[in-house]
């Protein structure tokens, strides 16, 4: 099994590498063709990946079991896409406050790629730690899953209550205020949007690597979401970690298509709620004879089509949406 998970890092390296190094080196805004065109490259790579979930487990390689069945390799790819597809929802709503955090810290498009590469790494680091840690008290106290699953409905709960209005910009100060005392922190806009540089001998750090630690923390935050949620539908640790980090690359240029029309999906958050609280209820019901009996494919469609149904929902409202009337000229104003 070593040989897979060296295989699979070393794909990931890969793919960072080519992505930042050769397709992304200059410092520019995407477009949200190429944004869009990275992003059904990055689902299809992630999807794609189910493949060799599949054979693994079907043919036992490395010692890859699921059940110890004949249907190891089916229910292994389902587990694999569910769990993929469930941290892709999640990570919807990162998303959202990262557009926040950009916009509090006053970050031009252009350079926030490379924001969110760096976080992305930091992110992977932090997910398999967090996995790890999950995987062993489920695996040590069965009594978690009770804990993991009110966590995940209040949190479903609290999310469902929110209105776009009660969402307001991160405080950018909070995180200055604590950096202070350790570090020198200066203006990213005036110094060439670096995160760090050497001022009057002294190292300082740029309002730009604040940004990138605030997002850090968020994405650990939202973890505590994800990490119980996707335990929900496998324990399994080699579906776990890959369906985590396939997802969380796909990111970057999933937030540039979103990120100009947030807005619109006013009802994703209603089925991200509702996703959470509905897997909630599997987690507590887990000892249950009818819940547990249920075959794998059924939370898949059970997944898909909560997501499936807040983004239609999204649309349709978006487009029966009155469009705002442009704004009359001023009197004084010649007519063109």
């Amino acid at each position: 099994m070593i040989l897979f998970w060296l295989g699979f890092f070393a794909l990931v390296a890969a793919l960072l590498a080519i992505d930042l190094g050769v397709l992304h080196r200059k410092q520019e805004e995407p477009t949200m063709a190429s944004a869009l065109g990275w992003t059904i490259v990055w689902v299809a790579l992630g999807l794609a990946f189910s493949g060799v979930v599949y054979l693994m487990y079907d043919r036992h390689w490395g010692g890859a079991t699921l059940h110890g069945t004949a249907s190891d390799g089916p229910d292994a790819a389902i587990n694999y896409i569910s769990a993929y597809l469930l941290e892709q929802a999640l990570s919807v709503d990162n998303l959202f406050v990262m557009s926040l955090v950009f916009t509090s810290y006053k970050v031009p498009p252009r350079y926030q790629h490379r924001v969110l590469f760096w976080g992305i790494l930091g992110a992977i680091v932090f997910r398999l730690g967090l996995l790890k840690g999950g995987q062993v008290l489920a695996s040590r106290f069965d009594w978690i899953f009770y804990i993991f699953g009110a966590y995940l409905g209040w949190q479903g709960f609290k999310l469902l209550r929110e209105s776009e209005d009660d969402e307001e910009g991160h405080d950018r100060s909070i995180a200055v205020r604590l950096l202070r005392p350790f570090f020198r922190i200066v203006d990213a806009d005036k110094h060439g949007w670096v995160f760090s540089l050497r001022l009057d001998g002294r190292r300082a750090l740029t309002t730009l690597a604040i940004c990138l630690v605030v997002i850090e923390l968020t994405d650990i935050v939202f973890a505590l979401d994800s990490i119980p949620a996707v335990m929900s539908v496998s324990t399994e640790t080699f579906i776990m970690v890959t369906s985590n980090i396939f997802a969380i690359l796909g990111l970057r240029s999933l937030y540039f298509v979103l990120a100009g029309a947030m807005a619109q999906f006013k009802y994703l958050k209603i089925a991200l709620a509702i996703l959470l609280m509905v897997i909630a209820g599997k987690m507590i019901a887990h000892d249950v004879q009818v819940v547990h009996d249920l075959p794998d494919w059924t939370w898949l469609v059970v997944i898909a089509g909560i997501l499936s149904i807040g983004v239609a929902a999204s649309i349709i409202a978006s487009r029966g949406a009155p469009a705002e009337a442009a704004p009359d000229p001023a009197p004084d104003s010649p007519a063109t």
